[in-house]
């Protein structure tokens, strides 16, 4: 069975704007998209309820209708069910190649606000998840034209990763694959962003041993460069740059990204059934990157 890229459509302005992003990452993967509005159960009069999903039907199907008219050459389907949001939406994920969800700005000082029910799907599939902003445009993932005025002509911005390298072998084969391969459908560049934390002694200035610090960044910055060494080879057209900085992770991939056209973070898959867990990093990065953001999972 074909996957689709999926997108949830509440008829919020940032939910909107996920679904026109997946029609275009649905382009780029040559994929069908689904439209999925999910209804929680009423209750009120069985008219009211039928009343209510006849109007939603309708905003779905008028969705499609245009998507078809901007995206002519991809299979638009679209889907409408029942039930608690987070649960609904986990489950298509896990039926997606991707889901495409909104997140809701809260201005310049605030950042973003992703909600209960992004984060719960999130934490709870397997399967990589977008959140892309309110207002988010085809523009805004590439780069000025020579008057710099915004253009979906040029090129793509950077996408950026944000990579631990502490298990080369493991959690990053994931985030790595679905950087470069995103990167090689745009004809993008990949922007390697991994953050390394100095000797505990050096925040107190102690010079007895100077040359530590910066031997430790070197070898940070030579294991990022063996662990990009087989994408290298396995992406050749893709050009790849690499960042290794001192400091916290999320200060340091949130500042990097601040020109990118697509965000990749992971998310540790977790077996505790309690509570909501994706990082640090990646909540930072959802709540303060304006780009979209895709979270993988990876055990």
């Amino acid at each position: 069975m074909t996957r689709t890229v999926t997108a949830g459509l509440d008829g919020s302005p940032e939910s909107r704007a996920a679904v026109e992003w997946a029609a275009r990452e649905a382009a780029l993967r040559d994929l069908p998209l689904k439209i999925l509005h999910v209804r929680e159960p009423e209750t009120g009069e069985d008219a009211d309820e039928r009343a209510a999903a006849e109007a939603w039907a309708r905003t779905v199907r008028d969705s499609a209708e245009g998507l078809r008219l901007r995206h002519p050459g991809i299979e638009v389907v679209t889907d409408q069910v029942t039930g608690e949001p987070a649960r609904a939406l986990a489950e298509a994920a896990d039926g997606a190649e991707l889901l495409a969800l909104g997140s809701r700005g809260l201005g310049r000082l605030g950042g973003f606000l992703v909600g209960s029910a992004g984060l719960s799907v999130i934490a709870h599939t397997m399967r990589p998840v977008v959140l892309v902003r309110a207002g988010e445009q085809a523009a805004d993932e590439h780069r000025p034209d020579p008057s710099g005025v915004p253009s979906a002509a040029t090129p793509f911005l950077p996408v950026v990763l944000g990579l631990d390298i502490d298990d080369p072998e493991g959690a990053g084969q994931a985030l790595l694959e679905f950087a470069f391969d995103a990167a090689a459908r745009r004809g993008a560049a990949v922007r390697v962003v991994h953050a390394w934390t100095p000797p505990p002694y050096a925040a107190y200035g102690i010079p007895a041993a100077p040359p530590v610090v910066p031997a430790f960044g070197r070898r940070a910055s030579a294991l990022l460069t063996e662990v990009l060494r087989p994408w290298r080879q396995k992406f050749p057209d893709v050009e790849v740059s690499e960042a290794s900085r001192a400091g916290n992770a999320a200060p340091v991939l949130v500042e990097a990204a601040r020109d990118a056209s697509l965000v990749v973070v992971g998310r540790r898959v977790r077996t505790s059934p309690f509570g909501i867990h994706i990082g640090h990093v990646t909540h930072a990065v959802l709540h303060h990157v304006g780009a979209p953001v895709a979270v993988v999972a990876h055990a």
